[in-house]
């Protein structure tokens, strides 16, 4: 029987996600800078894309590799229409940095050329910065179809180059620098004249992507390096007519196959050996300035066998990711600063972190308060007498990381130290791998990835007992994102102190299972792959139990990802019983809103400064609300493939807080969108007389009032 509900394809919705990041660029409230960083961001995102989902569903598409979920006409079928969103969407990005970015840069006195012509009072700075500082790291490499071709690195960008031998007697001057070579047809090509073809790399090491030249009048100027090998490319083929030039370039797949049964010490070997081979996978995308003329394309695409199929048109300049390091030389341009991170009032520097959560639960919203508390809180358990023991996951850290040094410090204290290193997190493979035999050469004990799962919990615990052996209290630390002082300052996320035994024992139970030690019971901790889709379902039951009697039910569900069917099946069942959901997701939604199955669901997507991180619950439970915050999206890899955990918030205050945070993201009227049945973000609009509430900066705001007066003690109202 076929089943009566729909859902959005994962990776289509993702691409709505990226999208949404897109159009912050167009927010002219925002600084500029901020707005050139948000084209950075969405480019940076789509290239992991292609790289990873796109890369997987191409290898199924070939045969190459067999899927469970999809054939390969499905997955065929699937690349087109990625292909299809993605062109249209490089169309909006095209328009927006043309006709927004640059013409606001030029309006702040910051003229950015955008070919290989500039203004006769730079063309001898042009010239000599060439000679001087590019010229001679260029290595301009021959293409023919029937030789063996050069090798194009991953990621990096290459001008292709057709060009000319000079007619007799019209050889020109060497050394003059071209005005600009145009990218196009040109009367140069004759059959007599067969031409001929190179590739030549950008020398992305040695000369920096944007090139800042002298100043004039009142005006900045800037310039694309690779504009400036276009304008002196007679300087590197003397005897030539360069005819036309454009700018390629190479994704390949970066996802890496190990066998997932293999034992620890196979899966490092397996790791240290293929994270080497990223760089050569096979090609994913073949990105090329979509002016470059079809016999141009033609003969590259037979040159480096690159199938139809791979092709995406790009913009003339690529790799727009590296916006973000643009040069800002207009002092009047710099962003006004961010929320700074704040250090609580109650934990002054006298105050110990342990003695406050041995007395009250404490939450910390991140990156509005300082990540700091948490490495003072691994700090006090290195020189506490009573430490027995730290216990550490270990996803993603940054580094020269902090937390890990501190971790160091407690095993050359004497304390003993347990971390958990998850190898398979992707792209800190290596990172993560170095960083744990860094630790298990100062005496951690390093426990690596379980086979066939990842562990995706962030949890930290300290064990104490007293000197005399009596029993003291010990400390637990659930939090919604990575032990990273560096996303911490970046992601919006939460952690949760206590010394409550139920959630210190069951964290325990749950090291002792990630040390293959027992079948663990968990009364409190919702543990994924253990208890945690059987309480969710109970949960459910409830509220759908409340909506049959005709009481009040609602849930409010805050994640990066819904995409799992059985979950998302779930919800609709719920919303066809009447229960009110609200969706707080940034990312990939597969949950189809506006349908008889989901008229009582509504989706919101919060872009913003930071990275709305944070995995937060709501259960309306009859009046007396569950809040539940942890690690986990509802996605099948997290419900179902890896070891996840998510804490109830006991405290009352806290629970508050929470919801207050809920509440304040939902009557966002400034960054929300939300998310209708065709995958469009809509923003939400402000009603006239109501106060503009931009929730990111709401929530900083609320904290820092509740730090000088009344800390973590909120009250709150969930909208019905």
């Amino acid at each position: 029987m076929e089943n009566k509900y729909k859902y959005f394809k994962r990776d289509i919705s993702w691409l709505s996600f990226n999208y949404r990041v897109l159009l912050e660029a167009l927010d002219e409230r925002l600084p500029l800078y901020e707005r050139i960083n948000f084209i950075s961001i969405y480019s940076s995102n789509l290239e992991e894309f292609y790289k990873i989902r796109v890369a997987d569903h191409k290898a199924v598409a070939s045969g190459a590799t067999e899927s469970d979920e999809e054939s390969v006409q499905s997955a065929r079928e699937l690349v087109e229409e990625i292909n299809r969103e993605v062109n249209r969407q490089l169309d909006d990005r095209v328009r927006i940095y043309e006709q927004k970015i640059l013409p606001a840069l030029q309006k702040n006195h910051i003229i950015f050329y955008q070919d290989s012509h500039v203004e006769p009072f730079h063309q001898q700075f042009i010239k000599d910065f060439f000679k001087e500082e590019i010229f001679p790291y260029l290595q301009p490499v021959p293409v023919s179809k029937d030789k063996i071709v050069s090798f194009l690195r991953d990621n990096r960008l290459y001008l292709a180059i057709r060009l000319y031998p000079k007619e007799e007697g019209k050889e020109g001057e060497e050394g003059e620098a071209i005005e600009g070579i145009e990218e196009k047809e040109s009367p140069i090509l004759e059959s007599s004249r067969p031409p001929l073809y190179f590739v030549m790399k950008q020398p992305y090491a040695k000369v920096p992507r944007f090139i800042e030249l002298p100043c004039h009048e009142k005006n900045h100027y800037l310039m694309f390096v690779e504009d400036i090998i276009k304008a002196n490319l007679n300087l590197i083929f003397p005897g030539y007519d360069v005819e036309s030039c454009y700018s390629i370039k190479i994704s390949r797949d970066a996802d890496i196959l190990i066998d997932d049964t293999a034992s620890s010490a196979d899966l490092v070997a397996q790791l240290k050996k293929k994270v080497k081979k990223r760089k050569i996978g096979d090609v994913c995308r073949f990105v090329y300035d979509r002016a470059m003329p079809h016999d141009f394309l033609d003969f590259l695409v037979d040159a480096f066998h690159i199938h139809r199929d791979e092709l995406v048109p790009g913009d003339k300049h690529l790799n727009l990711e590296d916006l973000r390091h643009l040069p800002n030389p207009s002092k009047s341009l710099h962003s006004p600063e961010k929320p700074k991170p704040m250090k609580l009032t109650i934990l002054d520097e006298k105050e110990s972190i342990f003695n406050y959560v041995a007395r009250k639960d404490l939450l910390l919203y991140y990156p509005y308060h300082s990540f700091e508390h948490f490495i003072h809180f691994l700090y006090e358990a290195v020189h506490n007498p009573e430490t027995r023991e730290i216990m550490v996951t270990q996803y993603r850290v940054a580094e020269n990381s902090a937390v890990i040094n501190t971790l160091i410090a407690a095993a050359q204290n004497g304390k003993k130290v347990t971390v958990f290193v998850e190898l398979k997190a992707r792209f800190d493979e290596e990172n993560n791998l170095a960083t744990a035999e860094m630790m298990q050469a100062a005496g951690i004990k390093i426990i690596y990835s379980i086979p066939g799962l990842k562990v995706h919990a962030k949890v930290a615990l300290i064990r104490r007992r007293g000197l005399n052996g009596e029993k003291i209290p010990s400390y637990a630390y659930i939090s919604t994102g990575n032990f990273n002082e560096k996303t911490a300052t970046l992601y919006a996320d939460c952690g949760l102190f206590t010394c409550r035994k139920e959630i210190v024992n069951d964290l325990y139970n749950l090291f002792r299972t990630l040390q293959g030690k027992e079948d663990p019971k968990f009364t409190t901790l919702l543990v994924a792959r253990f208890n945690l889709i059987p309480e969710l379902n109970r949960l459910i039951d409830r509220e759908i139990a409340l909506a049959d009697q005709g009481k009040p039910a609602r849930i409010i569900l805050k994640m990066n990802a819904l995409q799992d069917p059985a979950m998302i099946d779930r919800l609709y069942e719920a919303s066809e019983h009447g229960v009110q959901t609200d969706l707080i997701i940034r990312g990939i939604c597969c949950l189809i809103p506006d349908q008889p199955y989901s008229r009582n669901i509504r989706i919101t997507r919060i872009v913003d400064s930071f990275l709305e991180h944070a995995r937060i619950w709501y259960f309306g439970n009859g009046g007396n609300p569950k809040v539940f915050m942890g690690s986990p999206d509802w996605m099948r890899r997290n419900l179902y493939r890896r070891i996840e955990a998510i804490t109830p918030v006991l405290d009352p205050d806290l629970r508050n807080s929470l919801i207050e945070m809920l509440t304040i993201q939902l009557a966002d009227n400034q960054k929300a969108c939300r998310v209708d049945a065709k995958l469009q973000n809509i923003f939400k609009k402000r009603t006239p007389g109501t106060p503009a509430i931009r929730a990111q900066y709401t929530l900083y705001n609320r904290l820092c009032s509740n730090n000088t007066q009344h800390p973590q003690r909120p009250t709150s109202h969930v909208p019905q």
